[in-house]
Order: structure tokens, then sequence, then C-alpha cells
């Protein structure tokens, strides 16, 4: 059975050019432990990379989309062959002056069909390759021509700087940031007609019910008040286009070397994850990075799909994922083969600098 969003959606282009998932509480929950194979949404490829650096032995990346993989792709070759700094430049962390040169350097340790694909590609690559999905481009119109009817660049930046009192954060969010502009804008641009036409693929709303902003403002207003934007890089996308203060895990320096030297460990495949598994014997995966790909399905295929990651799965294995907007945990019919981690999953969730999230989910395989 292939995936039920394959007919549905378009994957021609880079739908995601950087991951949109906190990393550090990706890991925290899988728990990898050294030798572990663990499978993997690919998307843009930095939270695929990312698992290398609990020494896993093997790590298989899947997506539906060439273009996904392409970004996959240049980002192992920008680990081989540029230094730290190099790397940030490329992503667009950083400000650069040399972006299309960097890609030069990479070229050669690309397949054919990706150096076409990046060839095509000389504004994402002036750009920075984090800034060239659709889902970019959506808080880039944000950033540049919404947020200024609503605040001063002077007042973002001083939002961005945080600080480490938490009613310092509550105080500015309610007498500075908590504006009717504030919440108009945010009820109209994250709607689920402007998202679904600027952001996210339409076909990916088809199981949300109720009002798509009210959520996402609920948790805007706990990333900028629970936790500090100093130190969310996500947050710092958004608003800026770059990373200011913080980076997400697999861009920060001490995480470079230890990805660069596991990068033969990591493989990926343009396949469905329902695709991959049933080429796969019994007990073969300890550990699952689902990415949110279950808010795309309805909740029989949801079901049907848990019990093939379960039965491919090893005991004691651990499935990782996000809902968004539509809700989806393991179901009473799967109570003998699949234990919630709720409490920790709910203490993680409390941290997740991706913010835009409802639940972030983890289940053991019994």
């Amino acid at each position: 059975m292939g995936s039920e969003v394959a007919g549905k959606a378009d994957f021609t282009g880079i739908r995601y050019a950087q991951c949109w998932e906190d990393a550090d509480i990706l890991l925290e929950g899988l728990a990898i432990q050294p030798g572990d194979t663990c499978m993997s949404i690919a998307s843009a490829g930095d939270n695929a990379l990312a698992l290398l650096t609990r020494d896993p032995a093997r790590v298989v990346a899947l997506d539906l989309s060439p273009a996904q993989l392409a970004c996959l792709a240049l980002r192992v070759a920008a680990y081989r062959e540029l230094k730290h700094s190099e790397l940030l430049e490329l992503i667009g962390s950083r400000p650069s002056q040399q972006r299309v040169q960097l890609y030069q350097r990479c070229r050669s340790q690309l397949a054919p069909d990706v150096r076409a694909f990046w060839d095509g590609q000389s504004a994402v690559l002036e750009r920075g390759i984090g800034g060239g999905g659709k889902f970019e481009h959506y808080f880039r119109i944000f950033s540049r021509r919404v947020l200024p009817l609503v605040h001063r660049r002077r007042t973002v930046l001083e939002m961005l700087e945080g600080n480490p009192d938490q009613r310092a954060r509550e105080q500015f969010y309610q007498q500075r940031w908590n504006t009717w502009r504030w919440r108009m804008m945010f009820k109209v641009f994250f709607s689920r007609f402007v998202m679904g036409r600027l952001g996210r693929d339409p076909a990916f709303f088809a199981y949300v019910e109720g009002s798509v902003a009210d959520r996402i403002m609920e948790r805007g207003k706990h990333a900028l008040t629970v936790l500090n934007p100093a130190e969310n890089p996500y947050l710092q996308w958004i608003f800026t286009g770059q990373h200011t203060t913080a980076l997400p895990l697999a861009l920060r320096p001490e995480m470079f070397e230890p990805i660069r030297a596991r990068l033969d460990r990591l493989e990926w495949r343009c396949q469905s994850v329902e695709d991959f598994l049933q080429a796969q014997g019994p007990n073969a995966i300890d550990r699952y990075n689902l990415s949110d790909i279950f808010e795309y399905m309805s909740a029989e295929n949801y079901q049907r799909l848990l019990e093939q990651l379960i039965t491919h799965g090893r005991s004691g294995g651990r499935l990782a994922y996000w809902n968004m907007l539509v809700p989806r945990t393991r179901p009473a019919a799967l109570a003998d083969r699949l234990q919630p981690l709720d409490e920790l999953a709910g203490k993680l969730h409390l941290r997740d600098k991706a913010f835009f999230y409802s639940r972030f989910v983890i289940e053991e395989i019994r």
C-alpha cells in the first residue's frame, strides 16, 4: 500500500528548505543507542543528520519528494567539503557573498540528477539553501511585508534578544507585543486559507477541524514567554530570515565533526514509509523519526501504518512524531503492542522550540 498523501499533494518543488521540528527534543525522546538502526523522514535533512550525533549504525532517510532529497544530498556534500562557518553561510544562517562559490565546491559530490537540480536554483543558492522552500517563502512574506505593519524593527529585535527572566518576557508580551494589530494580523495570515495557499499544501489540512490561527497563536505565546527567544533558532528565522543567537542542533559547531565522521552511515531514498517497510524483515528498526506524517492521513490509514511500524520495529524501540493540527496518538486497539510515553513527551513538548506543534508524541514498542 502506498502513502495516502502521495496522490494528493505536489512534491515537485522544495516544500521545506529546513526541518521545522526541534531536534533537541527529538533526540531526547528517541533515546538512540550506539549501534541502533533509525528510520527518519528526510524533509530537508537536518534532523536525519542530527540522528548521527547519537552514534547509530545506520540512518535511512525517506521522502516522497526528489527536491527534498536534493536538499539532504547538498547538506551531506557541504559537511564533506566545507568548514563549519562556510556551511552556515551556504544554509543562510550567516550573511555571505560567496554562496554560489561554496556550492561549486560541493557540486562534484552530487549525483548528476541532484547537480542538475541545484544548477537550476541560482536564486535559492544566492539567498541560502535554508530559505529556498515554500514554507520559508511564506515566513519571508510575513517578516518583510506583514510584520512591519504591526511592530517596528526595534521592537522585533528587542523581543528576539529575550530575557533570562520569564516574568520580564511575559510583561514584554502583554505590554509591547500582544497588540490588537498583532492579534488581527495573526488570525488572517495564519488562517487555514492563507497558510494553505502560501505555506503548506491545502491537502495537508484535509483532517483539520477548528481554528488553525487560534491554536498556533497560543503556542506562539508559549514561545515568546515561557521559552526564551534568544535560544530559539526557529523563531529567529521566522522573524529575521536567519539564525541570530541560536542554531538548530545539526548546525551547532560541536556537532559538525561528529556528523561529518558518520556520513557514510546515512542513506536516503525517494520512497514512502509504507513501501520501505514492506521490504524490511521483522524487528529491523530501533528508532523512528516520523515528523508529522500522520497529520495527512485518515485515522484508518494511521492505524494501519502504526501496525506496520510495530511489526518491523524491535521490542523496546521508539516512535517519535508531532501533531500540529490533527490529533493522532496510539489507538486503543494497539494498546497491547505500543506504549505511550506521555509523561516524557509532555515534558519535552514544553521545551519544543518549533512552537507551532500542538503535541509531541513518543511511543514505545512492547
